[in-house]
């Protein structure tokens, strides 16, 4: 997958159009922040671009894929993403990697102690900070080996080491791949050079009646 195009695409809930008439391109090995206001629509963008959410009006295509097979090439991190509470982190890897496997740099028990859970890799999740379980999300979506990473609000629930984290993970390990991040949070996004901003397109919503 190289490229992912929105073409006049609106999404509504009720009668309330959350954002339309956008037309744009997420091209393979760039970097995209989704911004706007609260409620301007990040994260429903994200699951659409995703596969999760359909759209109202318009199109989402997505290049070689449809919307029954672009999870293969996808991974996604959100703090409302659930984790599996009666795993381990080591269960929870390695129940991971029967449906997505990781990228070669590094073992499962590495990637563990790179991202601080050393000491609870044979704890249940359900224990869990939830810095911890962010921290995880944030290691599973990233060392992923898909071409595409989305990511809605990262840092959320992260601490300053957690933030450098982050950044430290994107930097080493994630650069190559196409990336679209949702955010308020300049931190967050930092390294995106393309930004697609969602208040944009809100007084355009207004003026679709169908």
């Amino acid at each position: 997958m190289t490229k992912i195009s929105l073409t006049q695409a609106g999404k509504r809930f009720n009668k309330d159009w959350i954002f339309s008439s956008l037309d744009f391109n997420f091209n393979q090995g760039e970097h995209y922040a989704i911004i706007g206001n609260n409620g301007s629509g990040k994260s429903t963008l994200l699951q659409i671009i995703a596969g999760y959410g359909t759209l109202t009006k318009g199109t989402v295509q997505w290049e070689g894929h449809d919307a029954t097979t672009i999870f293969q090439d996808i991974s996604f991190a959100a703090p409302y993403l659930e984790l599996v509470e009666e795993f381990t982190t080591l269960e929870q890897f390695n129940f991971h990697t029967q449906f997505k496997p990781l990228q070669k740099q590094l073992t499962v028990e590495q990637l563990i102690e790179l991202i601080g859970l050393k000491k609870a890799a044979d704890k249940q999740i359900r224990y869990f900070s939830s810095g911890m379980k962010q921290r995880l999300k944030l290691a599973l979506a990233i060392f992923s080996d898909s071409p595409l990473l989305l990511l809605d609000e990262p840092c959320s629930n992260l601490d300053q080491e957690g933030y450098e984290l982050y950044h430290h993970l994107i930097q080493q390990y994630a650069l190559h791949k196409l990336i679209i991040v949702g955010s308020n949070d300049k931190e967050e996004y930092k390294f995106c050079s393309q930004h697609l901003n969602l208040m944009d397109y809100k007084s355009k919503s207004n003026e679709v009646t169908s």
